[in-house]
């Protein structure tokens, strides 16, 4: 399999990339800047704009799968700290990814998305949602929600996970993989751990066109 990642260079996609090439991938990834991948065995960097068309249709050649990890940055880890992405990054790159699935070859998208995005707002701590709401956090979680709202509207086989709190864990705890509220989440995941699952997610059919969370 050949996979296209986009958000390489995040904390998460760091560890997606890292774990794809030693499990065998051949892996594309598309960044903004070159500079910030080493070269390696089996990997392709292409430079562009992921809700750039032209970029995305060269980065994704003879690829079958996609695992999207970005995600609307700010300029530190402040809640109300400025925001150093668009607000629609999420939504408008899957646009363009929908529009060029066919015409790629690509079968499989699996999309990290946040636990407390759409019907899953309820189920968070109602301190986490005051924050979402009255921070700039808020535009994250809403361009989530406009991305797989785009994602389940498509006809390509997707997989939607939404992590709860990340951390710098390094754990090779057992995921706990949760649909609607059962079994309950565990309020913290490990990054190197969603990135695990996250490639498991590619292949794995019972998760076919679901949306879970996992902690």
């Amino acid at each position: 399999m050949k996979l296209l990642l986009l958000g390489a260079t995040g904390r998460t996609g760091k560890w997606v990339l890292k774990m794809a090439l030693e499990k065998g991938f051949r892996v594309n990834v598309l960044v903004r800047d070159a500079t910030k991948v080493g070269p390696q065995s089996n990997l392709q960097v292409f430079e562009g704009l992921p809700a750039e068309r032209d970029a995305v249709l060269k980065a994704a050649k003879e690829c079958t799968a996609v695992i999207t990890v970005l995600n609307i940055s700010r300029t530190s880890d402040f809640p109300w700290a400025p925001l150093r992405t668009p607000k629609t990054l999420l939504s408008s790159t899957m646009e363009v990814l929908v529009t060029i699935f066919k015409t790629v070859g690509i079968k499989k998208v699996v999309v990290c998305s946040a636990w407390g995005v759409g019907d899953s707002k309820k189920d968070i701590p109602w301190w986490f949602r005051a924050t979402i709401d009255h921070s700039n956090i808020k535009y994250a979680y809403a361009d989530h929600q406009r991305q797989e709202e785009i994602v389940r509207s498509s006809d390509i086989d997707w997989t939607i996970v939404r992590p709860v709190g990340l951390t710098a864990s390094k754990s090779e705890k057992q995921v706990r993989v949760t649909h609607g509220k059962r079994p309950r989440p565990r309020l913290t995941i490990g990054r190197r751990a969603l990135a695990e699952f996250l490639i498991v997610a590619l292949t794995e059919k019972t998760l076919r066109l679901k949306t879970i969370t996992v902690s």
